[in-house]
């Protein structure tokens, strides 16, 4: 995907932004300014469909990529802090970015809800799934695996994209004993085929569907790639296991969890970066690390010019340019000393006005996400941990130890010597293992924990106590007020 040379994006107009989804009305894909082609013009045959496929992907990385969704779960649960504004009327001072004030402090408000472009992106691209959906079949010049390669791919980007809004937008699976609480609309259609204004699902049936649209996909996968680029860019077999595992996890299925993981763990013929070379493996510029599952790649030209990455959101370039969000010592100070992932922060002191009185005060950029990092969407590390959380609720502490003890050690951590308090050990090793890649606040939810920011905490609110409404967001205004059959979230 890195070098794909259209920068397509199926486009419309926004009658359903306002509506659940943020699908259109237009039926028209953009490829070049100026220059619009029908749906059924683009996607009548196999390469117009690959083209508009590549335009998806790209979609699905910068809807992960930019903050607030970039930030969310690491900021909301603790792992972040910001930095001083690097110039400006703010210089050195901490500044709460416009963008996440909201969602940061506890707060979001459906009117103006902070992350409102991530629910429309997600929508607009669950509805691209559903055009690939409708028109695979109906292809002339598809071979019959490559028609279930389109289905496949696109069914695990609906199943993602509906995922991704659950995390955000619903309570946690048993957050009620029979998961009756308020899901999504999920979309199968797209608005090309019929317009609704569908109701919520409950929590229960939102999961049901995503599982039946991976395992579908899983299914229908052939061993061949539809487009050129690097192959960690696409959804695949792997990485959609991958997902399945996350999926599952999320839910408590812990015999499914186990038994996924430990399918992507055995059969995927990915290793886990060793000691000698995981410090390395994070600091290459441009190539993801070694253990990845999926990664969506940056955007290039094609002279390969970067438009934009996570490392606008954490790099360090110079004393001038950085990025907001850096490591609280809520997360840095949970590594021992010998630890090797600690070698993973970017130590800069930078002065900081603090009650008027400017003072040199280090700061730890993460290197995950320095010089052109793509988004790390899945790779093997994680694995490892849903099988070990999924094991302890196997009631198999042997094999959770097992599993937190191979990431340890890797990390030349100290090793679990007991199966004592083995419910904390996990929830800290996919903490300081996962941290920046999206998961803390997640988890938090999952284990039904509390929320408490210490650290550089500079909202009115520095702790939440689960339950909460507050542990989702509102689903924003425009698209409640279009669609009649769409409740809101409690609280908003």
């Amino acid at each position: 995907m890195k070098n794909f040379k259209y920068n397509i994006k199926i486009k419309f107009a926004l009658l359903l932004v306002s509506v659940f989804l943020m699908q259109s009305c237009s039926d028209f894909l953009e490829q070049e300014p100026g220059m619009q082609t029908s749906i059924t013009e683009q996607l009548k045959n196999k390469e117009g469909v690959f083209q508009a496929m590549r335009g998806m992907y790209g979609e699905i990385e910068a809807a992960l990529r930019f903050a607030p969704f970039a930030t969310y779960a690491d900021l909301q649960g603790g792992n972040l802090k910001f930095s001083p504004s690097p110039e400006g009327t703010n210089k050195n001072q901490i500044i709460v970015p416009t963008g996440i004030a909201g969602i940061y402090g506890f707060n979001d408000l459906s009117e103006q809800s902070n992350l409102a472009s991530f629910y429309s992106a997600c929508y607009d691209i669950i509805n691209q799934t559903n055009l690939f959906l409708e028109f695979a079949d109906a292809l002339p010049d598809a071979t019959t695996a490559e028609k279930n390669q389109i289905k496949a791919e696109a069914l695990t980007v609906r199943a993602y994209a509906h995922f991704l809004l659950s995390q955000v937008y619903t309570q946690n699976y048993d957050f009620t004993a029979d998961a009756s609480h308020p899901g999504l609309v999920y979309s199968k259609q797209s608005i090309n085929a019929k317009l609704t204004y569908p109701a919520r699902e409950t929590v229960a049936t939102t999961y049901s569907f995503i599982i039946d649209d991976i395992t579908t996909a899983i299914n229908l996968y052939s061993d061949t790639p539809l487009m050129a680029g690097p192959v960690y860019s696409y959804f695949n077999k792997t990485s959609t296991k991958a997902l399945l595992a996350r999926v599952y996890l999320s839910k408590k299925d812990w015999k499914n969890a186990y038994d996924t993981a430990n399918d992507i763990i055995e059969n995927s013929g990915v290793a886990l970066m060793t000691s000698e070379n995981y410090i390395a493996q994070w600091e290459q510029p441009d190539l993801p690390v070694s253990e990845v599952l999926l990664e969506f790649s940056i955007p290039r030209s094609s002279e390969g010019t970067v438009s934009g990455s996570m490392a606008s959101t954490y790099g360090y370039t110079s004393a001038t340019i950085y990025g907001s969000y850096v490591a609280s010592d809520d997360l840095f100070n949970l590594y021992e000393a010998d630890d090797i992932r600690k070698k993973l922060f970017l130590e800069h002191t930078i002065a900081t006005i603090n009650n008027l009185v400017s003072t040199p005060v280090k700061y730890n950029f993460t290197k995950k996400f320095q010089d052109n990092p793509g988004y790390v969407a899945f790779r093997l590390s994680e694995q490892y941990l849903i099988r070990a959380e999924a094991a302890l609720g196997l009631n198999n502490p042997e094999q959770a130890k097992t599993d937190i003890n191979t990431i340890r050690a890797r990390a030349n951590a100290t090793l679990l010597n007991d199966t004592d308090n083995l419910q904390e050990a996990v929830f800290l090793e996919r903490r300081k293992e996962l941290c920046f890649e999206g998961h803390l606040f997640h988890d938090i939810a999952r284990n039904k924990r509390n929320v408490s920011r210490v650290d550089g905490c500079v909202s009115a609110n520095c702790s939440l106590t689960y339950p909460s409404p507050k542990f989702i967001l509102p689903i924003p205004r425009s698209n409640i007020n279009l669609n009649s059959n769409l409740t809101q979230n409690e609280s908003y």
